[in-house]
């Protein structure tokens, strides 16, 4: 299929950042393949959703596959799927270690790998991580997102200096507070004062950085830094 219109994959698609950026690039008029758990058929042609838990063994390239068949082409890959759970290290539970690494760590792996492959016009991986992994902190304890987040991070850098040559570039969104369904409204003024702006982070942020990176040709391996300033300091 000979396809001129750009593909993109976004993960973790149903709801919050996903659905955003779902719609971020859709303006852009990109096509998108849609993955959540339990997402439902989009109205729209140009969205394909493909429902699946990218923790388990063959979603990430049944999700590929399906964009292929779909659409003939696959272009950039969001990995925006993550779970996140604060808790101190010694409660950490085998379950929470199976379900963080299985999404933060298996989806990116199995997305990326097969949409690589499918990627012989060049392309764009974005990865979306956490300032937790560069700006600790001790009323968020969450070491299982800093060792996923963390190696996302690593891998941007890595994939980016082995594909540089073959015009696939890799970047990441390193996030802090984002006003999504995952906090309550109660929380938001507690929150805000992680960062130096002391404000919250809108969706619209992190569309405009993920399409920023889009656009940007001469970007790749870079970790930019969503979060308010919260990841310099205090």
């Amino acid at each position: 299929m000979n396809n001129p219109t750009r593909v993109a994959i976004i993960t973790g698609a149903s709801q919050g950042i996903g659905a955003a950026l779902v719609a971020g690039y859709r303006k852009a008029d990109y096509a998108v393949v849609a993955n959540s758990r339990s997402i439902g058929a989009s109205d729209d042609p140009m969205v394909l959703t493909v429902a699946g838990d990218i923790g388990e063994p063959g979603v990430g390239r049944s999700i590929v596959e399906a964009a292929l068949e779909r659409f003939g082409r696959v272009d950039t890959v969001v990995n925006n799927a993550g779970i996140f759970i604060a808790k101190p290290f010694t409660e950490y539970t085998d379950a929470d270690y199976d379900a963080i690494t299985g999404v933060n760590l298996r989806g990116f792996f199995e997305v990326s790998r097969a949409a690589v492959a499918a990627m012989p016009q060049g392309g764009h991986l974005v990865n979306i991580s956490t300032s937790l992994v560069d700006q600790a902190n001790s009323a968020a304890p969450s070491v299982l997102a800093s060792l996923t987040k963390g190696g996302l991070n690593a891998a941007t850098r890595s994939l980016a200096v082995e594909y540089a040559t073959r015009g696939i570039r890799v970047n990441a969104v390193a996030l802090g507070i984002i006003r999504t369904p995952m906090h309550g409204d109660h929380e938001y003024d507690s929150l805000a004062q992680l960062n130096p702006q002391k404000r919250i982070g809108e969706l619209d942020d992190v569309v405009d950085a993920v399409l920023y990176l889009e656009n940007a040709g001469f970007v790749t391996g870079e970790i930019l830094h969503v979060d308010g300033g919260q990841s310099a300091g205090h």
